[in-house]
């Protein structure tokens, strides 16, 4: 019965050898609960989603058996490649703009473990066990997929490089024997890590009020508009006093690209000025600085113009000119079909 965590993943640098690999899909974690005409989807944290995602259910009441539990992906194609944007989207408030969403950006089910089945608590079965199951119970649809999987690490190295055109996020390893145990870190992720040089035009106040909470990251565009790409986080209590200090004589009130708001145009991302909903209530205001500074970070990827998760301070970078940080530097993937993956073409 819900709520039931999900079992989760440890990251590590390398694919380990002598497991069995499936793609790692970019989307809403999402367990979905079935019994009979009852259907419920619970997110990583527990809480429903089902509202949100009205043609899931739908699709899922002609794919499952009438009593189990799975373990999957809500993801979110448009074109040829999952757009997390556009998923981000789905969660909204207002039920007419639900079903206006689920009509014209219907959201997808990727199954990849199987929880209970009818009267049988799967658990402590095997992986390998697990997935047969859920081969033989899961009737595939049009929305509705089975997660690749091989135990072939070459093939997994191939996953790695190839399925990042189609939007997704990296290579999950799991144990051939390992049970299903929610909360508990015992899968391997393998996601992709880049650097890129970035200007430190700003930051934000600990919560605590206590120095440096965080560095907002910037990049200059084609028409030379310096562009709020995300941010650096996770400083020790002794750090973010330090770099409060340091950044003192940068501190400026006057002429900074982030502050003139009225000469933004549209599409231009500032901190604060594309607040969502997610933040709603949330002070997003900064310290503004004067955008001389460059930091080297690493990130995983892109989402759109910003990085899709918080960077990672690598060191500054006194030798770089703050106007050679642009889109330009960042690695581009090359594109790839995700119908192939959903096929579960290699």
């Amino acid at each position: 019965m819900p709520p039931l965590k999900p079992m989760l993943a440890q990251s590590v640098a390398e694919i380990p050898e002598g497991m069995r690999y499936e793609p790692k899909w970019d989307g809403f974690r999402t367990i979905v609960f079935r019994d009979g005409d009852e259907i419920e989807l619970g997110s990583r944290s527990t809480k429903p989603l089902t509202r949100y995602f009205p043609e899931v259910v739908e699709a899922l009441r002609e794919a499952l058996p009438d009593r189990c539990v799975l373990d999957g992906e809500t993801v979110l194609p448009t074109g040829e490649r999952l757009d997390f944007e556009a998923l981000l989207q789905r969660v909204h408030p207002a039920a007419s703009r639900v079903k206006l969403l689920a009509e014209t950006t219907p959201a997808h089910f990727v199954a990849f473990d199987m929880v209970a089945l009818g009267d049988d608590d799967l658990r402590e079965v095997p992986l390998t066990d697990r997935r047969a199951l859920l081969e033989d119970a899961l009737a595939l649809g049009p929305s509705v997929h089975l997660t690749p999987w091989t135990d072939d690490v070459a093939t997994a190295q191939e996953w790695f490089s190839q399925f990042e055109g189609a939007g997704l996020d990296g290579v999950v390893a799991k144990p051939a024997d390992l049970a299903y145990v929610p909360d508990k870190r015992l899968m391997k992720k393998i996601k992709h890590h880049r650097t890129a040089d970035c200007v430190v035009a700003g930051y934000r106040v600990h919560k605590s009020g206590a120095g440096v909470g965080s560095l907002l990251l910037g990049l200059y565009d084609d028409g030379g508009t310096l562009q709020h790409v995300g941010v650096i986080g996770a400083f020790t209590a002794a750090r973010r006093v330090e770099l409060e200090q340091e950044l003192a004589p940068l501190v400026t009130d006057h002429d900074h690209p982030w502050l003139a708001w009225a000469q933004h145009a549209e599409g231009d991302r500032v901190p604060g000025g594309n607040q969502s909903r997610w933040a709603a209530g949330k002070d997003l205001s900064f310290v503004p600085l004067d955008p001389v500074l460059v930091a080297e970070v690493a990130y995983e990827h892109m989402e759109g113009t910003r990085f899709r998760h918080t960077a990672q301070m690598r060191h500054f970078r006194p030798d770089r000119d703050p106007r050679s940080c642009t889109y330009e530097q960042l690695e581009e993937p090359v594109s790839y079909d995700l119908t192939k993956v959903f096929a579960g073409a290699p």
